[in-house]
Parts: C-alpha cells; sequence; structure tokens
C-alpha cells in the first residue's frame, strides 16, 4: 500500500505527455532527428511545408498562436532547419528558414480556413509529431500522414454528433437545475437547431446567420410549452431551456484560444479571435431577441428571470453528473476520440463540483469560474497525458459546461424588459465568467505542464536506428512500438551542435 501511495502522484501526471509539453520556449534546440541538406531547396521546401501542415491542423483546432508557433519551430527543427522566424496570426501560418549569410531563405505560408472542430485529427497531429521525435521518418514518410490526416472523414457519422450535441444541452438544462421535461425539450430542441445549421452550412451560409437562427430556434419550443403548460398539465421554466440551447451555440467558439493569445502574448491574433467571439456571440443574442419579440408579438410572454444558476445540495451529485456528461458529450460532438471520453467527462465534473462548492461560500461567479477552470485545466491536464490526448481537448470540453448561457439570456431579457441596468450587468457577468474561464484553463495547463520536466531525445539509440525500417505511413497514427521513455534522455550542453547558444529553439 505504501508503494502504491508513492507511485500515485506519477500514476496521475502520467509518463507520457502530449507533444507541446516537450517544448520549452527558452531552451536549446534538440538535436535533429534525420536532418536534410540545408543547401536543398526542395527539401527544405518539404520540411516547411510539412510543418505549416501540422500547424494549421492546430490552429483550426483552437489551440493558441504561441502553442501552434513552437510546434512548427519544432518539426523543423527536427529536420535540422532551426533558423526559423515564424509567424502566426488570425488565419496565416508564415515560416522562413534562413541559412546563412550566402544563401537565400525559403519562405512558406499557408492559410487555415476554418471547418468543423474534429479533435480526432488534432491527436492524430500530435501522435505524428512524437513519431517524427523519437522514430525519425523521414519528411516523405510524414507528409504521406498527414495529408491523410487532413483529408481522412470524421470517425463518427453526423446523426451521432447531432445525438451527443442533443445530450449535451439535456445534462446542461439538469446542470443549470431542470428536471427531467426541461432536459428532453433541450435535448429536441437542440437536435433541430444541429440539423438546421448543418443544412444552412452545406449552402454556404455565413457562421453569423447560422449563430441566429440557432438563437431563434432554441426560444420557439421553450416559449409554446411554457405557454400551454396548463393545458400540459406540466411546469417548465424556458429560460434553462433557452441557456442550454445558449451555450451549445457558444461552445465551438475559440474562447480558450482567444483569452490564451492576449495572455501569452499573441494580442493581434487573440483580439482577432475575441472579436469574432464576440459578433458571434452578437448573433445569437440577435436570434433570441428576433423570438422573444415575436412570440410576445402573438401573446406569449416568458417569464421574468429574477434567479441565477442555484446548486441545491441534495441535488449536487445529480448536477456534478450533469456536468460530467455534458462534457463528455461536446467531446463526441467535436469527434474525439473514445479515449478522451473519461478523462473529459471527470473535468466537466470536476468543475461542476467546485462551482456548486463555490457557490455555498458564496465566491461569486467570477471567482468560482476561475477556481474551477484553473483545476480543470490542472487535473484534466494531467489526466490528458495518460490518455494519450492533447490537453486542448479536455480544457475546452470541461469548461464548456460551465459558459454563461444563462447570464446572456439573463442580460438580453433584462435589455428587452426595459430593465437596462440588470441587462448590462448580466451581460458584464457573463464576459466575466467566459474570461475567467479561459484564463483559469491557460493558467491550469501551465501549471500541469511544467510539473514534469521533459525529457527529449538528443541521440540515436538501437530503437531510433531500427525504427524507421519497420515504418510504413499507414501506420503512423497509431502508438510507436518503442517506449518513449526508453529513447529520451535529458539535454545537456554538451549535445549542443556548433552554432547553437541556450536560450533559443
Amino acid at each position: 500500500m505504501r508503494e502504491y501511495i508513492a507511485r500515485l502522484p506519477r500514476l496521475i501526471a502520467g509518463s507520457r505527455r502530449a507533444t507541446i509539453d516537450t517544448i520549452e520556449p527558452f531552451e536549446p534546440a534538440v538535436s535533429p532527428r534525420q536532418p536534410i541538406d540545408l543547401t536543398d531547396d526542395a527539401a527544405v521546401t518539404e520540411v516547411l511545408n510539412l510543418a505549416i501542415q501540422v500547424g494549421a491542423v492546430l490552429l483550426d483546432s483552437g489551440t493558441g498562436a504561441i502553442d501552434t508557433q513552437m510546434q512548427v519551430r519544432f518539426v523543423a527543427s527536427m529536420y535540422g532547419v532551426e533558423n526559423c522566424e515564424v509567424d502566426v496570426t488570425y488565419n496565416t501560418i508564415w515560416v522562413s528558414a534562413r541559412r546563412g549569410t550566402t544563401m537565400p531563405p525559403v519562405t512558406a505560408m499557408k492559410s487555415v480556413h476554418y471547418r468543423s472542430l474534429d479533435f480526432t485529427r488534432l491527436a492524430a497531429v500530435d501522435r505524428l509529431v512524437r513519431k517524427i521525435r523519437n522514430l525519425a521518418i523521414d519528411p516523405g514518410e510524414a507528409h504521406a500522414v498527414i495529408d491523410a490526416i487532413i483529408a481522412a472523414p470524421h470517425p463518427y457519422r453526423r446523426w451521432v454528433a447531432t445525438l451527443a450535441w442533443s445530450s449535451m444541452a439535456g445534462a446542461l438544462s439538469v446542470l443549470l437545475g431542470g428536471g427531467w421535461l426541461v432536459a428532453v425539450v433541450a435535448f429536441l430542441t437542440t437536435a433541430v437547431i444541429d440539423r438546421t445549421n448543418r443544412l444552412l452550412n452545406k449552402i454556404g451560409t455565413p457562421l453569423f446567420f447560422q449563430q441566429m437562427t440557432g438563437g431563434f430556434i432554441a426560444v420557439i419550443p421553450a416559449a409554446i410549452v411554457y405557454e400551454n403548460r396548463e393545458t400540459l398539465g406540466i411546469d417548465i421554466k424556458p429560460s434553462l431551456v433557452i441557456a442550454a440551447g445558449v451555450v451549445v451555440l457558444l461552445s465551438g467558439l475559440s474562447l480558450v484560444g482567444s483569452v490564451q493569445d492576449a495572455i501569452t502574448g499573441a494580442p493581434i491574433t487573440g483580439c482577432a479571435r475575441f472579436f469574432e467571439l464576440l459578433i458571434m456571440t452578437g448573433g445569437i443574442i440577435s436570434g433570441v431577441g428576433i423570438a422573444i419579440r415575436l412570440m410576445e408579438a402573438t401573446g406569449v410572454y416568458l417569464p421574468t428571470i429574477t434567479s441565477t444558476t442555484a446548486f441545491d445540495l441534495a441535488n449536487t451529485p445529480v448536477q456534478v453528473t450533469a456536468g460530467g456528461i455534458a462534457a463528455a458529450a461536446f467531446a463526441v460532438a467535436s469527434y474525439a476520440e473514445f479515449r478522451a471520453l473519461p478523462t473529459a467527462f471527470f473535468g466537466g465534473a470536476i468543475g461542476a463540483a467546485i462551482v456548486a462548492t463555490a457557490g455555498h461560500f458564496n465566491f461569486g461567479p467570477v471567482i468560482s469560474a476561475g477556481i474551477a477552470a484553473s483545476m480543470v485545466g490542472l487535473v484534466g491536464g494531467l489526466l490528458a497525458r495518460r490518455a494519450l490526448t492533447p490537453p486542448l481537448v479536455v480544457a475546452v470540453a470541461g469548461i464548456t459546461p460551465l459558459l454563461p448561457g444563462l447570464a446572456i439570456y439573463r442580460g438580453l431579457y433584462g435589455l428587452i424588459s426595459g430593465q437596462t441596468i440588470d441587462g448590462l450587468t448580466a451581460f458584464g457577468s457573463a464576459i466575466g465568467v467566459g474570461c475567467s474561464l479561459a484564463a483559469g484553463v491557460t493558467l491550469g495547463e501551465f501549471v500541469a505542464r511544467t510539473l514534469r520536466r521533459p525529457r527529449i531525445p538528443t541521440r540515436p539509440t538501437r530503437a531510433l536506428l531500427t525504427a524507421r525500417s519497420a515504418i510504413r505511413p499507414g501506420r503512423m497514427t497509431g502508438e510507436p512500438d518503442v517506449d518513449p521513455e526508453a529513447v529520451t534522455q535529458p539535454l545537456r550542453k554538451s549535445d549542443l551542435r556548433p552554432g547553437l547558444t541556450d536560450g533559443r529553439i
């Protein structure tokens, strides 16, 4: 028992980390695993194209600009292209490799266009970079793998994603304090929202109008059921159904990435992402507002919202479970791998439990959200390393149930009903909670990343020398046959090649 307790911290922290954890901003560069001829323009261009392909998947998945920049530089350095200038902006990646004073630099650029969120693609790219680091595959093999990853279809059918979004909405309504009837209405409403927005996306409708349509649909069923509650003999809180729909629409936006960029030193990209977030949120608010006015024109008036989300002590276990289910459902809806689902569930449950505990001590919504997000980023990040899952998957899924959907609806209802001060206060609270969630996740991930110092391979090993002959491109998305710990050694100054200095990547 004593030995198990002593091993418990290591079991939680994990011995294998996501690739981003092995990249330190101010550490010396590692020895290249498969160096290329820097005088060959075609070879250098091939490496740079591989690096920006990896960066494009990361940026498209919501990874912060600084982390994406480090990953791009890391991949290039693995092939000996070390003197690189990397610039990552809102939707563009530039890479320029300098090759001394007598040869012209080689430059590559790629525009990143948003597609549907796919965490399986993100995890596959993370494993590819780990194989480049540990098994020294050549650029041609790596290109074949990254092309297959990008071209691969989603791992689940679309109806599975729709079911996951609907389940997430039902769990969120329970988390906010609703019963089974509220959960059923939220489930069905979200299913309609998802299928409608998929149809709008297929015909090229801008995302703003998709969000507005989703906000509009979120109100109508709740209002109709509430108006006929006496005839049906039921009691329902339409605000919980609408809030669950708002959170589902907000969950696909890059809240974490925008605030993380602003904190970690990429303010331009952070401002661009945050402005996009505000515009898309404005679309949701517009749709909800139009629907409320339309209902009032037909004689259907929604009840006034007078209370915040309450975590009753007796119902806390149910709400904590609902938070975990919502996080796991979001992971499925974002096409995460099955191995990530238990970790996402645990992260969501931790966040809901901390918010419930902080609520009993009257910490306030902003502070409670920050504490919960920090623990989600820390504990979820550590558990993600055990599941060989990028920490971003767990972080985003874990804070999704805590997004301030009810505060946004309360603020909008206050403005429409003439309660201007209450409405602006609720909007301010929603912005504060959102920023607190993103900042807390960033802090938790930073602590999780620095708990254990990474060990990066710096010299060839027997496993490394024999692995290349057994590698085929189709196997790159699986796990390496060798233990990553067996081919890693601490970096020493004596291992640096001539020309490299401390404090440079």
